[in-house]
C-alpha cells in the first residue's frame, strides 16, 4: 500500500501564483501578508525579483476564478492561492459572490489538476474578517501552508 502526503518542508521547485481581490483590501492585504510570511519561512523566495512567486490583483472575489484559470492553464504554476473577503451586507449579493467564487475556484482545480487554494473569507461583519486576517490569527498563513502541502503532494503522486 502506498501512502502519499504533502510536506511543508519541501518547497523546492514550486512556483506559486497568488491572486488577491482588491475589494475589502484592508482585509485581503493582511491575508496576503500572512500568506507571504508563511511561504518565506518555508523557503519560497517572496522578493520582488522572485522566480517562484507571482501575485495578481483582481477587482473582487468574483474575478478570482478567471485569473486562477488563466494561471493554471499557463502551466507555469504548481499551485495557486486565491485570497478574498466577502462580507455579508443587506442584500443577497453576498450569497451570489460567495457561491460563484467558490464554484469557480473548485472548477479550475478540477479541470486543470492544479491545486487552487480557496482563501476567501466569508464573514457576517468586518470585525470578523479582520479577526481572521490578523487581529486574532491570520488565515493567510494557513492558506500558504495548504499551498505548500498540496504542491508537495501533487509532486509525490504518480502522474497519468
Amino acid at each position: 500500500m502506498a501512502t502519499f502526503e504533502g510536506r511543508f518542508s519541501d518547497a523546492s521547485g514550486l512556483r506559486i501564483g497568488v491572486i488577491v481581490a482588491r475589494f475589502n483590501d484592508l482585509v485581503t492585504a493582511k491575508l496576503l501578508s500572512g500568506c507571504l510570511d508563511c511561504l518565506k519561512r518555508h523557503g519560497i523566495d517572496v522578493s520582488e525579483t522572485s522566480s517562484q512567486l507571482d501575485v495578481a490583483w483582481v477587482p473582487g472575489s468574483f474575478e478570482l476564478p478567471i485569473v486562477a484559470q488563466q494561471m493554471a492553464r499557463s502551466s507555469q504554476y504548481q499551485v495557486i492561492i486565491t485570497l478574498g473577503a466577502v462580507i455579508r451586507g443587506d442584500t443577497p449579493h453576498f450569497d451570489v459572490v460567495v457561491a460563484e467564487a467558490s464554484k469557480g475556484v473548485a472548477a479550475v482545480a478540477r479541470d486543470t489538476s492544479v491545486p487552487v487554494i480557496f482563501g476567501v473569507l466569508t464573514t457576517d461583519t468586518m470585525q470578523q474578517a479582520l479577526e481572521r486576517a490578523g487581529i486574532k490569527s491570520n488565515l493567510g498563513w494557513s492558506y500558504g501552508l495548504e499551498a505548500l502541502e498540496m504542491g508537495s503532494l501533487m509532486k509525490a503522486l504518480p502522474s497519468a
